[in-house]
């Protein structure tokens, strides 16, 4: 046990996937996963573990923003000797070729956050995911002809919707492209690096700013699961 964590080691699973709603976690327990139980429930975080296709998996719920999902990450990756997370979630995409609904693989995720700082005097700015992982993901989605747009994300402190777009979007380096936003990869990515895990986002675009649409919040969580069935086909 560890002060979020209830579970006996036992059971929590190698692999976690990471939604950041507890709701969002039962769902995906409820409608996928066989012989599942809670092991989770401290602060509602809610977390299960069962079995996909016979492969035992943990769903856990990570909340919103880098200082939520470092602590889920940092206690599964330290104390539970959790190997792989797979943050599953949603994004704002920059990119007028990343449609309403498309399905992002975060290559890297570029921050300004003081994260990585506050944790161990680590000054860099862009961490990535776990290359084997993310070619594994990208096969696995190909096979199921998936289509899946691979680069990098921008990770935030704030939710980009309730700022001015422009100025949000020039705090950060004008050369680089960024597929979308969203708010936790930065900090998983840079945990998985400190414990020498492993780790992935799959993120599906709720919002697009250069073509100016969005959808409905019953409409996101009905539209997840073409990214939920390809993270767990990838168990």
């Amino acid at each position: 046990m560890t002060p979020h964590i209830e579970a006996k080691k036992e059971d929590i699973a190698k692999v976690v996937i990471m939604p950041g709603d507890p709701l969002r976690a039962q769902m995906v327990a409820l409608k996928y996963l066989k012989d599942y139980k809670v092991v989770n429930t401290v602060r509602n975080m809610l977390a299960y573990t069962g079995y996909y296709n016979g492969k035992k998996v943990t769903v856990f719920a990570s909340g919103m923003g880098i200082p939520s999902i470092g602590i889920y990450a940092y206690e599964l990756y330290k104390f539970y000797d959790v190997d792989t997370i797979i943050r599953i979630g949603t994004c704002g995409s920059f990119d007028k070729e990343v449609k309403l609904l498309d399905i992002i693989l975060a290559e890297s995720a570029y921050s300004n956050s003081t994260f990585a700082w506050s944790f161990n005097n680590v000054c860099e700015k862009e961490f990535y995911a776990s290359r084997e992982l993310n070619d594994h993901i990208e096969k696995i989605a190909k096979e199921e002809k998936i289509h899946v747009h691979r680069g990098r994300i921008i990770t935030s402190d704030v939710f980009d919707i309730y700022v001015d777009h422009e100025k949000f979007i020039k705090n950060y380096p004008q050369d680089l492209r960024y597929l979308a936003s969203e708010m936790e990869g930065f900090g998983l990515f840079f945990l998985a690096r400190q414990f020498n895990k492993k780790a992935s986002c799959l993120l599906t675009v709720v919002d697009s700013y250069e073509n100016n649409e969005s959808i409905s919040s019953e409409a996101r969580q009905k539209s997840l699961h073409t990214m939920i069935e390809l993270a767990l086909k990838s168990l």
